[in-house]
């Protein structure tokens, strides 16, 4: 600890599910736990809803998942999507951080991400199986070494800068991603080269007879034969980025039985089938296994990964509808296989696949720098806020 800060209880640097005036029935900004992100600051989108209870914040508050898995997951978000003097609300299972005075927004937001906070939530957490949750009274108390209100700016800024920095990747992929989406359906969609019949050379199908549709499924660790290596893992509530890159669990131990589930190449387009994630639609940017709420829809010579991709984002709409089950609705590797597509004759693949590489190539490449920011992100974090790297002397 650094002789000049000074020992605070977290409940004194900041102000725990502050009080707010919301009426019921006023239709306000809502966001749910679904619309957070794993280990991301901000928060992509929110549903307008009338309210009729849950947490209440405004921009600059923190929230925190409270509940497992999602706090182990990396729920934490910085709200910044309200205007000003906005109220939001979402779940219940959060608990909200509000900056008290002489305490920096974003540092409280870095900090309660850092492992001096997360670690003693996660183990203070009690209950039934599956539903544990954190004690509150837990996280108010927990002693932390905190810098000066300047020194508090300094270390905000540091990691802002970084996940500023993700954020505008990520804006710009959303762009690009735009683009691409908006040459799949002119190609392929808006226009019928011969009106209401096919040329000789192009053939209407479905996705199954000319790709390979994988079904994801659980390692069996019994089995002799294995893959050698790092084996990235993939499951339903990771399909949720327009590219994985880097998949939150990796099977190390044994390796990946083959007579378990099949590897994934890189380029493979990624169904969520079931769950909250369900109709969710990413691309793989490196080799992966997936468990079995995933479908893998692999390239092929006939159809490239840049017209699966965009034409399973198309059509995802039809295959939501054929989603069967009760609480727990589902899509299943049939229902994936038996869309209808038009196999284009390979001169019209090639040239609206010249058309939209280049859009492609920037989104993996902004997608893999995320990544590296991200890694540098959390590897400062920790350090930052324990002052062990002292930016108390650098000019902002």
């Amino acid at each position: 600890m650094r002789s000049d800060w000074k020992i605070k209880k977290l409940s004194e640097i900041a102000i725990f599910n502050p009080t707010e005036r919301l009426p019921k029935g006023t239709m306000a900004k809502k966001i749910g736990m679904d619309k957070l992100q794993p280990f991301c600051r901000d928060i992509p989108c929110y549903e307008v809803e009338a309210f009729s209870g849950g947490t209440k914040f405004r921009n600059g508050d923190t929230i925190m998942a409270r509940i497992t898995p999602c706090l182990e997951n990396g729920k934490t978000a910085k709200v910044g999507i309200l205007d000003a003097d906005e109220i939001g609300f979402g779940s219940t299972e959060y608990i909200v951080f509000r900056p008290s005075v002489q305490t920096d927004e974003d540092y409280l937001y870095y900090l309660v991400c850092s492992p001096m906070v997360r670690e003693p939530a996660i183990k203070s957490m009690v209950g039934s199986s599956g539903r544990q949750r954190v004690q509150t009274s837990v996280v108010e108390n927990l002693e932390i070494s905190v810098p000066s209100y300047e020194e508090q700016k300094k270390i905000g800024s540091f990691l802002k800068a970084l996940d500023d920095k993700i954020e505008l990747n990520n804006r710009i992929n959303e762009n690009l991603e735009q683009q691409a989406q908006a040459l799949f359906k002119s190609w392929f969609i808006d226009y019928t080269p011969f009106g209401s019949y096919l040329p000789s050379d192009w053939s209407s199908t479905t996705l199954g007879s000319v790709c390979c549709c994988e079904l994801g499924g659980t390692p069996n660790r019994a089995k002799p034969e294995y893959w050698n290596g790092d084996i990235p893992w993939i499951n339903s509530g990771e399909v949720n980025r327009f590219r994985i890159t880097q998949p939150s669990e990796r099977i190390t131990e044994l390796g990946l039985s083959k007579s378990a589930t099949k590897l994934l190449p890189k380029k493979t387009t990624v169904i969520a089938i079931t769950g909250a994630t369900l109709g969710q639609v990413s691309l793989l940017e490196i080799d992966a296994c997936a468990n079995q709420s995933v479908v893998g829809v692999v390239p092929n010579s006939q159809l490239p990964y840049e017209f699966i991709y965009p034409f399973i984002k198309a059509n995802i709409q039809e295959l939501i509808s054929h989603q069967t089950g009760g609480a727990q609705q589902h899509i299943n590797k049939q229902n994936v296989e038996s869309l209808p597509v038009v196999v284009p004759s390979e001169s019209a693949l090639n040239s609206y696949v010249s058309s939209v590489n280049n859009l492609y190539g920037l989104i993996a490449n902004n997608c893999f720098e995320n990544e590296r920011l991200v890694e540098m992100r959390d590897a400062l974090l920790p350090k930052l806020m324990s002052g062990e790297l002292d930016v108390s002397e650098v000019e902002l």
